[in-house]
């Protein structure tokens, strides 16, 4: 799995790098400050796709002496990081565009200009939509989060291809600006939508209420004669990890190694029916379980 989610950022670094080289080489050849933007909001994309890179690697680490829970929470980070950047190329964007519209531009070659960001255009849709497929299949935020950059850009370089081609018929140079500050708000929302997921997931937010639903299904399913009862059922997130845990509760005169046994018996089947669930139960006598014990608005059974 590690080598699929390296494989994949690795993508995105090599793509990313191929269009800064050509947007530069762009901007050079046609004076188009625009298209130079566009450079420096690859350069973001890159720094993200690198952020993505070293983020998937650090998850699959195991735990250790000073990360007893592992190191998933590491790509929810990277996620964050990502937004940020998102953000700051929003900024960039908004601040050129509005420049340009005040100060004037003039743009020499533009159908080179239109060729390179239609190039873009095609690159980042075509990369974006693999590593959104590779996040969903692997529960990978870093992933999501840099092709959510890279989705991002492309809208972005919409916007300044339909620029470029009003300029080129109308001679307008101002058009490219003004079509950069419409597709800026759509960047702000996606940027701010991955800082607010990632914020969730760090603050150890609760699993969504369908997933608990499944895990009190298989429990409903696979419920061995000797439980009483369960309670504290919670989960939360670490990256593509599901941390549960719950306390379950055993009939008097069930001996130890049979509630050991069946509790392991009741993970095994959580564990399957919740991809990449780490599922810890708290095994109880009957009787032990109060409502004030709780601790929590936690499910029980």
């Amino acid at each position: 799995m590690t080598a699929t989610r390296s494989g994949a950022a690795w993508l995105s670094v090599v793509s990313n790098c191929a269009l800064i080289a050509l947007k530069v080489g762009a901007g050079i050849l046609t004076g188009s400050i625009a298209i130079l933007t566009e450079a420096v909001h690859s350069a973001i994309d890159l720094v993200a796709s690198l952020i993505a890179l070293f983020s998937v690697r650090k998850a699959e680490e195991p735990a250790d002496e000073d990360h007893h829970y592992g190191h998933e929470k590491a790509e929810n980070v990277a996620a964050g990081a990502e937004a940020m950047l998102i953000l700051l190329g929003a900024a960039i964007i908004v601040i050129e565009a509005v420049r340009r519209l005040v100060e004037g531009s003039e743009i020499e070659s533009v159908g080179i200009g239109i060729a390179v960001i239609a190039v873009s255009i095609v690159v980042n849709l075509v990369v974006s939509g693999f590593l959104y497929r590779r996040a969903s299949a692997l529960e990978s935020p870093a992933l999501e989060g840099d092709a959510a950059h890279l989705r991002a850009d492309a809208l972005t370089s919409i916007a300044v291809l339909v620029g470029l081609v009003l300029v080129e018929i109308t001679g307008a140079a101002a058009f490219d600006s003004i079509a950069a500050l419409l597709v800026a708000g759509v960047i702000v929302s996606t940027g701010a939508r991955l800082a607010l997921r990632s914020g969730r997931v760090l603050m150890d937010e609760a699993l969504p209420d369908q997933e608990l639903d499944r895990i009190e299904r298989v429990i409903a399913e696979q419920r061995p004669p000797a439980m009483a009862g369960y309670h504290k059922l919670r989960g939360r997130r670490a990256g593509s990890r599901r941390h549960v845990d719950l306390h379950v509760q055993f009939r008097s005169g069930t001996s130890l190694e049979e509630a050991h046994r069946e509790a392991h018996r009741l993970r095994d089947a959580i564990e399957a029916e919740l991809a990449g669930a780490e599922v810890l139960i708290h095994v109880e006598p009957e009787g032990s379980y109060h409502p004030r014990d709780s601790g929590g608005p936690y499910r029980q059974g």
